[in-house]
């Protein structure tokens, strides 16, 4: 069902995107899809989750390659461990660093929103960012 809501997404999102004007670059727009490290290995109970994410990070080149001659470039972001509203929820943010962050190697903490933010500003200033999934993830492996 993710999947399918995600393609769903790209496909409106590309139709509107290719009645843009180029820019002299000739690009029209930037898709930036969210995956997840679990895409690329999951845990246990995450079989779901896992194979949509998986699925995201699988498409994302077909895709780029299927909309680069409208001039739409396509990437994917696969954070790790971020503190957002999820956690927040559940736990009190010392006690989510203490025992979530402590397992990313560096910096040894949760992602912060803003650095997600950051990279998709790059990703969409980049023209020769295309079709490639970025791991942020302070090189934590699961």
């Amino acid at each position: 069902m993710y999947l399918n809501s995600a393609f769903a997404v790209i496909s409106q999102a590309a139709e509107e995107m290719a009645k843009n004007e180029p820019l002299a670059s000739n690009q029209r727009g930037a898709i930036i899809n969210t995956a997840s490290i679990a895409g690329f290995e999951g845990q246990p109970g995450q079989a779901a989750y896992s194979a949509a994410k998986g699925g995201i990070i699988g498409m994302t080149l077909t895709v780029a390659r299927d909309l680069a001659e409208r001039g739409i470039r396509v990437t994917a972001i696969a954070p790790g461990p971020f503190f957002t509203l999820s956690f927040s929820k559940a736990m009190a943010a010392e006690q989510a660093q203490e025992r979530w962050g402590s397992t990313v190697p560096n910096p040894k903490r949760l992602g912060d929103p803003d650095e997600y933010a950051i990279l998709a500003a790059q990703i969409v200033e980049n023209d020769f960012l295309n079709g490639t999934t970025i791991r942020l993830d302070g090189a934590l492996r699961l």
